[in-house]
């Protein structure tokens, strides 16, 4: 009876834990890039009383006679499922569908990993740097912030204005003679940069990761991309919390979808947020059956101490 005592008491905590594990996915329901997490269970020892011997006819017992001790948990799973992809009114939001992780600066320069792609652009003097909501900033393919340099912008706003002059200029030499075939046609102009300024709702996130800015009426790119890694064990990722996760030796190194081979390449879309991947009727019914086998549990514990009563009881 003493056995079943902490035997059930050994239920009661693991199912805590389930409940607790069942509560954090309920409150993470409507946090970005959040995902669900799931208590796995294992029995702990067990307890022989009779080992497997012969009969009296010396023929040998097919089973032995075990009783276990309780059980208690084994792991907390991550599930990486993919999340609802969330319409969002900024122009900074992203969404991975794919396999995929942003790599994000924490402090002293480590680098950590998150699914939650609700960026902003942050002020760093005549620029503009990518940061989450908390000013971490977000790296590119080569480990670097993503840095929207004004001085590049310039630079990179005359190179697309050539191209695009010497296409308008092939486009107007159509005729067999070589004339212009629309001669009142106007030579475009580049756009005064004399004054220009950054504005974040300029900038543009093609599905590839690649970051453009439109200026002067062209979209150009500016020869920069968000870093996207996966790894090879995703479950052995460390939760360091605000929707964070860092690298450990059960998860191995990360690697870029720029640079191995071998990898399904994740897709970026702007506009969108990954949404949590919680159901929350499936929380609600692993919550019931959680609730019943505390519950049953505490029976077994209740039951326990009233034969213990009985027991005790034989002496009157």
């Amino acid at each position: 009876m003493v056995r079943s005592l902490w035997s059930a008491a050994t239920g009661m905590n693991a199912q805590q834990t389930n409940v607790d594990t069942i509560a954090n996915n309920l409150a993470n329901v409507n946090t970005v890039g959040y995902k669900s997490q799931v208590a796995q269970f294992k029995s702990l020892l067990y307890q022989t009383l009779q080992t497997a011997t012969t009969t009296a006819n010396g023929e040998p017992k097919p089973t032995s006679s075990q009783v276990g001790l309780g059980v208690r948990t084994s792991s907390i799973n991550n599930i990486f499922t993919q999340g609802a992809m969330l319409s969002s009114q900024s122009s900074s939001a992203v969404a991975i569908q794919g396999a995929g992780f942003f790599a994000i600066q924490g402090i002293g320069g480590e680098t950590l990993y998150t699914r939650n792609g609700d960026f902003t652009w942050a002020i760093m003097g005549s620029d503009l740097m990518l940061t989450t909501a908390d000013g971490n900033a977000v790296l590119d393919i080569q480990g670097q912030p993503i840095l929207v340099d004004a001085a590049k912008v310039r630079t990179d706003y005359e190179a697309a204005f050539q191209r695009y002059l010497e296409e308008w200029r092939a486009q107007q030499h159509r005729n067999p003679d070589g004339s212009l075939r629309n001669p009142d046609a106007e030579e475009p102009t580049m756009a005064d940069m004399t004054s220009m300024a950054l504005i974040s709702t300029q900038i543009s996130i093609d599905a590839k990761g690649g970051i453009n800015y439109f200026f002067g009426g062209l979209e150009f790119p500016l020869d920069m991309h968000f870093g996207l890694h996966q790894f090879a064990n995703v479950g052995g990722l460390e939760r360091i919390g605000n929707s964070l996760y860092r690298a450990t030796a059960a998860s191995g190194p990360a690697q870029n979808e720029d640079t191995t081979l071998g990898l399904v390449k994740s897709s970026i879309a702007q506009n969108y947020l990954e949404g949590s991947n919680v159901y929350v009727a499936d929380e609600m019914v692993n919550l019931i059956v959680a609730q019943r086998a505390y519950e049953m549990n505490s029976k077994a514990i209740t039951t326990s101490d009233e034969m213990m009563q009985t027991a005790n009881n034989l002496k009157r």
